[in-house]
């Protein structure tokens, strides 16, 4: 069940990576927090690169540790991201058919799910554990 649902985020974001960088760019420019000092074009470029190595990541990585320092690594990358999610709901704009607060609030619920998605799949916990163990 844990290899399936590697996969299943792994291929998820191989989507939202490629969305990134073509048909949904836009979409992704209006999660860019406006206070962000950086070029929304260049935030949202840079962050699909990120997603697609990430995705290559869990669909290559199945021995401990490395995968589950992948897990953990997307872990933080979607912990990362959460200031846009939330931007975008207190900015009130609009993308990804979500076009009011209620609606923005909704989806930035799941954000936290998708963090424990990478952690559970990955047995990234266990292994930061283990490793940790190992060096003490």
């Amino acid at each position: 069940m844990r290899r399936t649902g590697q996969i299943v985020l792994g291929v998820l974001l191989l989507f939202t990576g490629t969305a990134h960088l073509t048909f949904a760019r836009t979409d992704f420019q209006a999660q860019v927090p406006s206070w962000l000092p950086i070029d929304e074009n260049v935030v949202v470029i840079a962050s699909g690169v990120v997603e697609l190595c990430l995705a290559v990541a869990l669909l290559v990585t199945w021995r401990q540790p490395a995968r589950g320092i992948a897990g953990a690594v997307v872990a933080a990358f979607f912990v990362a991201v959460l200031p846009g999610n939330i931007a975008q709901l207190t900015e009130h704009r609009d993308a990804f058919g979500l076009d009011t607060d209620a609606a923005r609030a909704i989806r930035l619920l799941f954000q936290p799910l998708l963090v424990v998605w990478a952690l559970a799949t990955t047995d990234a916990v266990a292994t930061l554990r283990s490793l940790r163990r190992r060096r003490a």
